[in-house]
């Protein structure tokens, strides 16, 4: 438990509740859980050449793939590249992320 004081009055914060938050935040990411691509950042250029921040958002896909060496079926959030280079290679690399927890199913 913390405290913090803030003009003369107190707020309590546990740690319980950041820790909750940090998680909610990794499930909601535009993130591929193989190869961790995430969003982009650059600017939209007009003919007048004027520029606008923006974001390149990856194309996530949210796909269910059997595992042969799980011998399952998961559920993944990922890029279409990813998903190319799964079709090609083979599910093995996916079924070692997942043993070692890096990536959680459903």
């Amino acid at each position: 438990m913390e405290l913090l004081f803030i003009n003369k009055k107190i707020f309590i914060f546990e740690a319980q509740f950041f820790q909750d938050s940090a998680k909610k935040e990794n499930e909601m990411s535009r993130r591929c859980q193989v190869t961790g691509t995430g969003p982009r950042y650059g600017s939209s250029i007009s003919h007048a050449h004027n520029k606008t921040k923006r974001r390149f958002l990856p194309n996530l896909q949210k796909k269910k793939i059997w595992v042969q060496e799980l011998n399952r079926q998961v559920t993944v959030k990922l890029s279409a590249r990813a998903i190319k280079t799964i079709s090609k290679n083979g599910t093995s690399e996916l079924a070692k992320l997942i043993r070692e927890g890096k990536i959680k199913v459903r």
